[in-house]
């Protein structure tokens, strides 16, 4: 990635597009609402991030699209934040919106657009799985999410994001923006929530929108998606196109802007950006 301060970045986006809460069914969303005209885009992070972790995907399509990126809020479920997310579509008059979830978003992005293909006519579902089959038996969802300490929760994430932190690792830029979240700026209300999300996911509805309409995005060195679990998504979701990073960790929006706003472009039917993806339902970079 080279030498580039992502906290500074980010920061400077945020001071200009501020989170704002949104109530919704009871439950308080954070909430980035940016451009006046083209298609509807919804962004929903994965566990590690708030709406704002795809900062530099809003800051280039503002212009040509219609974004609503979200933070989770304190409390709910899968089921419950589809609905809420459909609330928001319609009462944002988004309707027909693309959406796209990362990890822990990308399991919501599909039982959204599973469950609401009136509002969504599009799923880009991103280093995600399709099943949660399992996934209580592995930490930090194999811990009682609601008594275990959160210094304890906190300290897992804080482990594996150490070993990113040495002068050669080639995402250390990255550690310090997601240690930032790790430690409070995702509060732990908002934390365990997450975790607990995913932990009791119901298991996915079948897809209801056309085929021409799914894409998937996967990196080959996702040290949390793993090759089986990617697999078995694209064995899921059949995408009418399968992006695939060679090298972007498992979070591609950050490490790999540029691309990632041309596949954005492309599921959108936006012009070509400086970033052209190779053709075929394999593209590979």
């Amino acid at each position: 990635m080279g030498t580039r301060d992502l906290i500074a970045e980010r920061d400077n986006f945020a001071a200009l597009h501020p989170e704002t809460r949104h109530l919704v069914n009871g439950r308080d969303w954070g909430v980035i609402r940016a451009g006046q005209r083209g298609p509807a885009l919804v962004l929903i992070p994965g566990t590690l991030g708030r709406a704002d972790i795809f900062w530099q995907q809003i800051a280039v399509l503002t212009k040509e699209a219609r974004i609503l990126a979200v933070s989770y809020p304190a409390s709910g479920g899968i089921s419950d934040w589809a609905a809420d997310l459909a609330q928001m579509i319609a009462d944002a008059e988004m309707q027909g919106a693309t959406v796209l979830g990362s990890s822990l978003g990308g399991y919501l992005a599909q039982y959204l657009t599973a469950t609401e293909p009136a509002l969504c006519s599009g799923l880009v579902a991103a280093n995600t799985l399709a099943s949660v089959r399992g996934i209580d038996q592995v930490p930090p969802y194999a811990l009682d999410l609601a008594t275990t300490p959160i210094h304890d929760l906190r300290a897992g994430f804080e482990a594996g994001l150490s070993t990113w932190q040495t002068p050669d690792h080639p995402y250390r830029d990255l550690a310090p923006l997601l240690l930032q979240e790790v430690r409070g700026r995702i509060p732990e209300d908002e934390l365990r929530a997450r975790l607990q999300a995913l932990k009791t996911a119901p298991e996915l509805p079948p897809q209801s929108l056309p085929r021409d309409r799914i894409f998937t995005v996967q990196s080959d060195d996702d040290h949390l998606i793993s090759p089986p679990m990617r697999e078995g998504l694209r064995a899921a979701l059949d995408p009418v196109r399968a992006y695939r990073f060679r090298a972007a960790s498992h979070f591609p929006y950050v490490t790999r802007p540029d691309a990632y706003t041309g596949l954005l472009r492309e599921a959108l039917d936006l012009p070509a950006g400086q970033t052209i993806w190779p053709a075929g339902e394999e593209s590979l970079i």
